[in-house]
């Protein structure tokens, strides 16, 4: 009777132990290399790009003020003997009001941009993650995990790997996008 207890109640373990092991085994996981994704995202690149240009044409202009200032401050450097104690006194109060201009001037560009280029940035990560979701569903993932600079996860297989079809699902829809832009464009130009 022990015996019959006994093999009955490791035939329950096993069953049991097998239910978990295939409902284990049902679970389909992958996950991304988010930083990895956002290298190779085409419209990252032409967003970085987009705030270089914008930073260069904007920092052109402020280096031509800080070239005239530059001038200004060498020429009251020789003028100031010259020109006696008061007149230095003034031009020198007004040449630190304006340095001090310049530098607020370039902080707030410096400022701006990355208001702007933040902006973007958030609104393409937004996008990628309501991709990444809907890509689950359709593909019948019960888990996509995240890596790279923020990881969630330590360690994967790298068959689970799926970064580089999402990277390139994303740059193909980003260029349809930018056919369908460029379309109106040359139509207009008709």
């Amino acid at each position: 009777m022990k015996k019959v207890i006994l093999l009955s109640m490791v035939t329950l373990a096993m069953i049991s132990c097998n239910k978990e092991t295939q409902a284990v085994e049902k679970v389909k996981t992958a996950y991304i290399d988010t930083s990895k994704l956002l290298e190779e995202n085409n419209e990252a690149k032409d967003i970085e790009e987009k705030y270089k240009v914008k930073s260069e044409e904007m920092g052109r202009e402020l280096r031509a003020e800080a070239s005239r200032f530059q001038n200004e401050a060498a020429s009251f450097q020789q003028n100031a003997m010259a020109k006696g104690q008061a007149w230095a006194q003034a031009k020198g109060a007004e040449l630190q009001k304006r340095e001090q201009e310049l530098g607020m001037k370039q902080q707030a560009m410096l400022q701006t941009l990355q208001q702007e280029s933040g902006k973007e940035m958030d609104s393409l990560v937004k996008r990628i993650k309501d991709y990444v979701k809907d890509y689950g569903k359709k593909n019948g993932y019960d888990y996509i995990y995240g890596t790279g600079d923020a990881a969630t996860v330590l360690y994967a297989k790298e068959a689970y790997d799926i970064t580089t079809t999402i990277s390139k699902e994303l740059n193909d829809k980003y260029k349809g996008s930018e056919k369908k832009e460029e379309a109106p464009k040359e139509e207009a130009k008709k």
